[in-house]
């Protein structure tokens, strides 16, 4: 008879499939590394399985043990599926951003499922992170695998997904492609092929509002390309230890928008009902063969990370995509089309901290506005309204003197590019009078209420 003694041995192997109608025209051999036939769905099973067995051999984790883990839910899958194998019990700690179903799925391999908000800092005592660890503290014999800089994570895919993505190429591959969160997908798989061929090229995705691409190009942590968005599963507002930059020759940045309907167009055109990281990958593949078209004889492997399971109330649900701007008879119009229409010319109006009160109302006059970003070199620090300092100085003439960093309030929030204006607007309000934006010229622009009117009134 031929069997598995668990679930966890029917962990890899997965298949290459050739992609047809959306890679026509393309030259050169275009494969998806399809990771959704893994058990539970995803890459992520290979990592769970890893990061639990090292763990017993080094002691970390006894009988009875419990898994504490911050996830976006696939990672939680693989340590549950490991767990319920091995006798383990499972905590696992959430993002509200993250999909009903991705908590509904790990619900039902009996891990407890801790929700936290996503728009915290990674260090906020309510982050996800934060509240892992503070689990961890607490519960005996609890084990916390923390995959961002769990070396582990690396090593399952240097050992498992490298060779087989090498074996099933015949060692043809020359470009490998993967989105980037933990890195472990990405840096352990490339490790392994660029072991095997240092010629191969390897492309990170990223996402706009996650710091990896400007690290990568400037060295510079750049706290402003920072914001929220709402693709799941990569880019990130920290550097993860898994991230090896110098296994990854380039990246590229994909919007939600373009991300989510490529993960639609996967499941229509070549049947492959995956998740909206998959899509993010496949656009940036595009991308990226615009400028670096391959040859004949090359081979390109995209991972596609999971499956479309975990997405049937967002990104295949048109309401949801209606209401999110990403179908193309959407509503409103978007951030994006706000930028678009301004001229290249017109460059975003800060005043630097340093400056005084006095010399900060000469802007405001000069330049006809009414909110001003505060600035320390290329850092958004601050911001200020008008109207506050008109009030302020009333109160206290003195102050004119004084350093705008002694009276300057938080920076505007900064948003994506694909956010609508119905959704612009609900941001904006006594609090947070304006937004800012990266544009896809890198720059950034601010969002102020009479932009929205004018795209309503358009």
């Amino acid at each position: 008879m031929k069997y598995y003694n668990s679930i966890v041995e029917t962990i890899g192997n997965t298949p290459l499939v050739k992609m047809n109608k959306i890679m026509k025209g393309q030259k050169g051999t275009i494969l998806a590394k399809v990771e959704y036939l893994n058990p539970g769905n995803s890459v992520k099973d290979r990592i769970g399985l890893k990061m639990i067995e090292d763990a017993e051999k080094a002691g970390l984790i006894k009988a009875g043990g419990t898994i504490i883990e911050g996830t976006s839910g696939n990672t939680g899958m693989g340590l549950a599926l490991a767990a319920a194998a091995k006798g383990y019990k499972c905590i696992f700690t959430m993002a509200d951003k993250q999909s009903k179903e991705k908590m509904d799925i790990l619900r039902a391999v009996g891990a407890e499922v801790v929700v936290c908000p996503t728009n915290v800092e990674p260090d906020d005592p309510r982050s996800y992170y934060s509240v892992a660890r503070k689990l961890n503290a607490e519960i005996p014999n609890s084990f916390y695998p923390n995959q961002y800089d769990n070396l582990s994570n690396t090593a399952a895919h240097y050992e498992s997904t490298g060779p087989e993505i090498w074996e099933q190429t015949e060692g043809k591959i020359t470009h490998y492609l993967a989105t980037v969160g933990t890195g472990g997908t990405m840096c352990g798989t490339a490790k392994f092929l660029k072991e095997k061929n240092p010629n191969l090229k390897t492309i990170g995705i990223d996402t706009y509002g996650s710091v990896f691409k400007k690290y990568k190009e400037t060295g510079i942590f750049d706290e402003n390309e920072i914001y929220p968005y709402l693709t799941e599963g990569f880019g990130e507002d920290i550097l993860p230890k898994n991230v090896d930059f110098s296994l990854i020759d380039q990246f590229i940045k994909v919007t939600d928008r373009d991300g989510a309907i490529m993960t639609r167009k996967l499941a229509r055109e070549e049947g492959l009902f995956v998740g909206w990281s998959c899509g993010s990958a496949v656009f940036g593949a595009l991308e990226y063969l615009k400028n670096n078209p391959l040859k004949d004889a090359d081979v390109m492997v995209i991972i596609l990370p999971d499956h479309g399971t975990r997405y049937l109330n967002k990104i295949y649900n048109d309401t949801w995509m209606k209401d999110h701007g990403f179908l193309e008879s959407r509503q409103f119009a978007t951030a994006r089309d706000i930028v678009k229409k301004r001229s290249a010319k017109m460059k975003l109006i800060t005043v630097e901290a340093s400056s005084t009160v006095g010399e900060m109302v000469g802007v405001f006059n000069q330049a006809s506005i009414s909110q001003l970003p505060v600035a320390e070199g290329d850092k958004i620090v601050g911001s200020l309204s008008d109207t506050k300092v008109l009030r302020l100085l009333i109160e206290q003439p003195e102050l004119k003197n004084k350093k705008v960093s002694e009276i300057m309030d938080k920076p505007f929030r900064f948003v994506g590019l694909d956010n609508s204006v119905d959704a612009l607007a609900s941001l904006i309000n006594k609090e947070n009078p304006a937004l800012l934006v990266r544009g896809e010229d890198e720059n950034i622009h601010i969002i102020t209420q009479h932009d929205l009117l004018l795209a309503m009134a358009n």
